[in-house]
C-alpha cells in the first residue's frame, strides 16, 4: 500500500486532485482571473516599449507586435487550459510534464520553476519595489536591501496566514491597477504632448527606416513576450480553484484578455505622447510618455503606478510559487515537510517559508550580482516550452482521458507558441550564453537531490 507523500500518482484514477492534497477549493473565477492579471502586469509595460520600438520603424508595426504577443500568449493559454482542466492539481507544469514524459522530466521542470523562476522573480520584484520606493524615500544600498527583505517577509506572511488574505490583497491591487492604467490610457488622450517642435520635426524627417524585415519583427517580439509572462499563473493553484474544469480555462482567457487590452491602450498612448524616434531606445517609456503629457507630475504618477504594479505582482508570485514545491513534496520529490498544510490557516506554510528563505538569500546576492538573475527569463521560456509540448504527448499517450476543455486550433495554434519561444530560447543562448548556462546548471543541480529523495522514498517503503 502506498503511504501519503511517497510518490503515489493520481493519473490512473482520473482524480481531480492529488489524493493527498488537503488544500481547500476557496478561489473563485474572479480570484483566479485577477491572479493572472497581477502576474502578467509588472514593470514590463513601463520599460520594454522602448526596446520594441528600436526594431520597428512604424507605429502600426509597433502596435501590431503587441497584438501578436497577446495572441501568442493566448496560444500558450489554450494549451494550458486543456492541461489544467485535465489535471486540476497544484503544481502546474510540474504535473503536466511528469504525466506526459517521465517523473524525472517533471521534477526538473518543477525544480527550475520553483528555484529559478519563482524564487528568482520574488527577489527581483522585491528589489524593484525598493528601487521604486527610493523615489520618495532616501535609501542607500543597505536600505534598499532591507526594504526588499522586509517586503518579501511581509508579503510571505500575508500568504502564510491564509489563501484568502493573499487573494484579497491580490484582488484589491489588481483592480486598482486595472482602473488606474485604464484611466491613464484614456485621460492621456485629452492632453497634448509637451514636446519641442524641433524634436517632432526631426522624428519625421530623420527617423531611421529601421529593420522592417521578419528578423526585426522577431527581435521585437522577445521583449513583448517577456511582458506577457505570467499568463499561466492560475494553473499552479488549480487544486484551490472552485469548479476548475470550467473556471481555470476562463481565468486564463479573461486575465490575458484584460492584459492585452491594457497593453494596447497604453502603447497607443505612448505613441500619442512621443514621436517614434524618442520612444525608440527609451529605457523608461512609461515615465517619458507621462512627462511629455503631464509635465513633472507625470513622473510621480508613473512611479506610483510602478510601485503598485510591482507590489501586486510580488504578492501574486509569492502566492503561486509555493504550490510547485508543495505538489512535488506530495510525490516525495522535494524536501521533507514541504507537503504540510497548516492546521489553522490551511496553507502550504512550509513551502511558503522555503520560497521566502530562498528569495531572501537571492536578494543578498542580487545586490552585488544583479546580472545573475537575468537567467530567469530563459528559465521561463524553457518551462513554458516543456508544458505546451506536454499537450501533444498527452494527446498521444492518454487519448481517452476526460478533457473538459480541448485546446482550440490544435495542433497548429499551440505549435505557433512553441516555435516563437524556441526562437527566443535560441536567440538568448546566442546573445546571453552565461545567463542561459547558469539556468541550465541550476536545473541540473536538482538531479543529485532527486536521487536523495528517491533513496528516502525507498527507505520509508521498507
Amino acid at each position: 500500500m502506498t503511504t501519503p507523500g511517497r510518490g503515489r500518482r493520481p493519473s490512473a484514477q482520473h482524480a481531480d486532485r492529488h489524493p493527498d492534497d488537503r488544500l481547500e477549493r476557496s478561489l473563485s473565477l474572479t480570484d483566479a482571473t485577477l491572479l493572472v492579471v497581477s502576474s502578467v502586469i509588472g514593470v514590463g509595460i513601463f520599460l520594454t516599449p522602448g526596446v520594441v520600438a528600436e526594431s520597428l520603424p512604424t507605429p502600426g508595426l509597433f502596435l501590431f507586435a503587441w497584438a501578436v504577443g497577446g495572441l501568442l500568449a493566448l496560444a500558450g493559454a489554450l494549451a494550458n487550459a486543456e492541461l489544467g482542466a485535465m489535471y486540476p492539481h497544484a503544481g502546474g507544469d510540474y504535473v503536466y510534464v511528469r504525466e506526459a514524459y517521465h517523473p524525472t522530466a517533471g521534477f526538473l521542470v518543477g525544480w527550475l520553476s520553483f528555484f529559478v523562476i519563482y524564487a528568482g522573480t520574488v527577489a527581483t520584484l522585491a528589489m524593484g519595489f525598493a528601487e521604486a520606493l527610493a523615489r520618495w524615500v532616501v535609501l542607500g544600498d543597505g536600505g534598499k536591501v532591507a526594504v526588499a527583505v522586509g517586503i518579501t517577509i511581509v508579503t510571505s506572511w500575508v500568504n502564510y496566514v491564509g489563501v484568502r488574505p493573499g487573494a484579497l490583497v491580490n484582488n484589491a491591487s489588481a483592480l486598482l491597477k486595472i482602473a488606474t492604467l485604464a484611466g491613464l490610457g484614456v485621460v492621456g488622450w485629452f492632453f497634448s504632448p509637451v514636446a519641442p517642435a524641433e524634436l517632432v520635426a526631426d522624428a519625421v524627417e530623420t527617423f531611421p527606416p529601421g529593420d522592417a524585415t521578419l528578423t526585426g519583427f522577431g527581435v521585437a517580439l522577445s521583449p513583448v513576450l517577456f511582458s506577457y509572462l505570467g499568463w499561466n499563473a492560475s494553473v499552479y493553484v488549480a487544486s484551490e480553484i472552485r469548479e476548475p474544469q470550467r473556471n481555470l480555462p476562463r481565468s486564463l482567457f479573461l486575465g490575458l484578455g484584460v492584459c492585452t487590452a491594457l497593453y494596447l491602450l497604453l502603447n497607443a498612448l505612448y505613441l500619442h505622447a512621443l514621436p517614434m524616434q524618442s520612444l525608440a531606445g527609451e529605457p523608461r517609456a512609461g515615465e517619458a510618455a507621462a512627462l511629455a503629457l503631464f509635465g513633472p507630475v507625470g513622473g510621480s504618477i508613473v512611479a506610483g503606478l510602478i510601485l503598485l504594479s510591482v507590489l501586486g505582482c510580488l504578492n501574486a508570485t509569492i502566492l503561486v510559487g509555493p504550490r510547485i514545491a508543495y505538489a512535488m513534496a506530495l510525490d516525495g520529490e522535494f524536501f521533507a515537510g514541504s507537503e504540510r498544510v497548516h492546521r489553522r490557516f490551511n496553507t502550504p506554510h512550509v513551502a511558503i517559508l522555503v520560497q521566502g528563505a530562498t528569495a531572501v538569500g537571492l536578494i543578498l546576492v542580487l545586490q552585488r550580482f544583479p546580472s545573475v538573475l537575468d537567467y530567469t527569463t530563459f528559465a521561463i521560456v524553457l518551462a513554458t516550452i516543456a508544458d505546451v509540448s506536454a499537450l501533444y504527448a498527452l494527446r498521444a499517450r492518454q487519448p481517452d482521458r476526460p478533457r473538459p476543455y480541448r485546446a482550440w486550433g490544435y495542433p497548429l495554434v499551440p505549435a505557433l507558441y512553441l516555435l516563437a519561444n524556441a526562437a527566443i530560447a535560441l536567440a538568448m543562448l546566442w546573445g546571453r550564453p552565461l545567463e542561459c548556462a547558469v539556468a541550465l546548471l541550476v536545473t541540473a543541480s536538482g538531479l543529485p537531490f532527486r536521487a536523495a529523495f528517491a533513496r528516502r522514498r525507498r527507505a520509508r517503503a521498507r
